[in-house]
């Protein structure tokens, strides 16, 4: 279920609006939308209504956005339109029941399509019409409930399935009187439907409400050991999905599994009236972080490709898991879990829900370790670096360098040492010395400590400054140094980051082949990563290759793909070094007609088009264009 906190980081995130810490994230989403007409969908709101403002201020950014919420209260704000969905069309209760009525009422109709599905050699008769017609009435036309009604098919003949319904839902009906008719109804459907499952199938199901948006059976397993289902957990979860009750899926070829919003809300419930959800939480949480301390070794390396990938199947239950542990009070085991998965933050973009967690553990009002108090102070600092640089920033991040000295973890130390330095130099009055010392002493305290994935990422800073400085030689060096750090790693987002930074310079310094390789190379790894931040300056890269080679349509068309991905995603970038504009302007005065209609067309390019527009037609990797349609 969304909590009331992740609702803008989880509307940035679909609109691929990356939280590297860059911008206010309300105002970014604002800035992404800006003049288009988007339609947002926003399922089971009443979860978190208390939010409903939070609309209205993004509606005030970007008027021509349509928020399409789906509600069982009223939000009650400016600018709200109330639409009730009717339930599907049953026939008359008045007339007498025929095949003909069943066959032309889409309630009738739904039914007989999942009866099929669920026994197919199910077939809506004149023998069994009347029963149908009447089951779609008994549960109102609710969709769910006739599908829930209509699994049981492969067990019940409709007659059955009637008898039963008409046994238990007058009495059900009567719970939650201050609940509308309908959600009545199918709160007592679902209740029904429960309750033809054996008590091993029904633990099961309330037991996988503590799962995320999607569980797989290893998860399903682990988190289930003790409980009474554990030993026939496959048998038992394949009842639940010919029951309807569990969804099933396939994703990058791993069979994963779902339960509607509304059956998890039912399972969820059941679990706390039975005292149990506690127990559950922690189960979850233990497997996760158990999974995060697995994986996140591969995080920085050779594979970390794959680990990227693997914990992407997993967030939403990574964001259940953090939540579980901070609300029981593991604390220090919650900040162990954000600051082991710093890399993936990164990558993929998740600091705001990172800083959310770290913000409710700082509040929390638990004794906390000083390591724990370093990484919940660290992450929501991280932000400020980019939005709000200021002497209290510098001064904060001092003392997350002093608490995870006085831990032990010298690692840590080191990299928020680096941080320390990169705010300083987001300061319009740059202290160069100061900023220098520090990122030189990081690196050499990193290298020390065998951190090459942080140790080159503060070998890009010095490299940004030295470009800042207009110190290109020594720019040049620190990013060569990056480079060499991230290939002995066999590391691609540091190799990205660094190969990027000095395939501009390079660029600048009138090294295009050299430049025009790498800026390739770092697209490619980008592909593979799914980083979108690499991928845009890979197609920067590409622009300014076709700019200075005259191919005018191509180039104007991969600088718009770039400024619309730039816009809608808020892809950080450094001062001056957007190397694709000059040459572009440049080829502009000469051939406005064709850069211009490049634009045209670029500006109607998704970030995938842009990418395979990049690429060379041959001599791109077959396996990395396959990726590209993915995104």
């Amino acid at each position: 279920m969304l909590e009331a906190g992740l609702l803008l980081p989880t509307v940035a995130y679909v609109l691929g609006i990356r939280d590297t810490g860059a911008g206010v994230l309300e105002e970014r989403i604002g800035q992404a939308i800006g003049d288009r007409r988007v339609l947002i969908v926003l399922d089971n709101f009443e979860q978190i209504v208390e939010e409903a403002p939070v609309l209205v201020r993004l509606y005030s950014l970007a008027p021509n956005a349509c928020f399409l919420v789906t509600s069982r209260v009223v939000l009650r704000i400016r600018g709200e339109r109330v639409f009730e969905v009717e339930p599907l069309q049953t026939p008359d209760a008045d007339t007498r029941p025929s095949l003909a009525q069943a066959r032309a009422s889409s309630a009738c109709v739904l039914f007989a399509e999942r009866a099929a599905a669920s026994q197919p050699s199910f077939v809506l008769d004149a023998d069994n019409a009347a029963d149908v017609i009447a089951i779609c009435r008994r549960v109102d036309g609710l969709p769910l409930a006739i599908e829930l009604a209509a699994a049981r098919i492969r067990l019940l003949s409709p007659r059955d399935v009637l008898e039963r319904l008409e046994k238990s839902l007058p009495l059900l009906s009567t719970a939650a009187r201050d609940l509308p008719d309908r959600h009545r109804t199918l709160r007592a459907t679902i209740d029904w439907s429960v309750g033809l499952l054996q008590p091993t199938e029904r633990g099961m199901l309330e037991d996988l409400g503590v799962f995320g948006a999607r569980f797989t059976l290893e998860a399903v397993e682990a988190v289930g050991a003790a409980r009474s289902w554990h030993d026939g957990a496959i048998e038992t979860l394949a009842t639940l999905i010919d029951a309807s009750l569990v969804q099933r899926t396939d994703t990058a070829g791993r069979s994963v599994f779902s339960l509607l919003a509304t059956v998890r809300e039912y399972a969820v419930d059941e679990l706390e009236s039975h005292g149990e959800a506690d127990a559950l939480r922690i189960a979850h949480a233990d497997y996760y972080l158990a999974l995060v301390h697995r994986v996140a070794p591969r995080l920085r390396g050779s594979g970390q490709v794959e680990a990227v990938t693997e914990l992407g199947l997993e967030v939403a239950n990574l964001r259940a898991a953090a939540r579980h542990l901070v609300r029981n009070g593991r604390l220090d085991d919650a900040g162990a879990f954000a600051w082991t998965m710093l890399p993936y933050w990164w990558i993929s973009g998740y600091f705001a829900d990172v800083s959310l967690w770290m913000e409710e553990l700082l509040s929390a009002g638990i004794p906390i370790t000083d390591h724990t108090r370093a990484v919940a102070t660290f992450f929501p600092l991280w932000a400020d670096v980019w939005r709000r640089p200021a002497d209290q920033v510098v001064a904060a991040l001092g003392e997350c360098v002093d608490l995870f000295v006085a831990s032990g973890d010298m690692d840590a130390a080191a990299m928020a040492l680096a941080a320390k330095a990169s705010t300083r130099m987001q300061f319009p009055d740059l202290e160069v010395q100061t900023a220098r010392s520090e990122l030189e002493d990081a690196v050499a305290r990193l290298g020390a400590l065998g951190n090459r994935w942080a140790q080159a990422l503060a070998e890009v800073a010095l490299g940004q400054l030295g470009v800042l400085c207009r110190d290109i030689p020594s720019a040049l060096v620190h990013f060569d140094r990056a480079v060499e750090i991230s290939d002995a790693a066999d590391d691609a987002f540091t190799r990205v980051v660094s190969g990027n930074n000095r395939a501009r310079l390079r660029f600048m310094l009138g090294e295009h082949e050299a430049a025009e390789a790498e800026f390739l190379f770092t697209l490619t790894l980008s592909i593979r990563l799914h980083f979108v931040d690499g991928a845009t300056y890979g197609i920067e890269g590409a622009c300014a290759i076709a700019a200075i080679r005259g191919e005018s349509w191509r180039a104007g068309a991969l600088a718009a793909v770039a400024a619309s991905v730039r816009e809608s995603t808020g892809v950080y970038d450094i001062a001056g070094f957007a190397v694709h504009l000059e040459p572009l302007e440049a080829l502009r005065a000469k051939d406005p007609e064709s850069v211009a209609a490049g634009e045209r067309a670029g500006a109607d390019m998704g970030l995938a088009e842009g990418i395979r527009l990049a690429l060379p037609a041959a001599g791109a990797d077959a396996a990395v264009r396959e990726a590209v349609p993915a995104w």
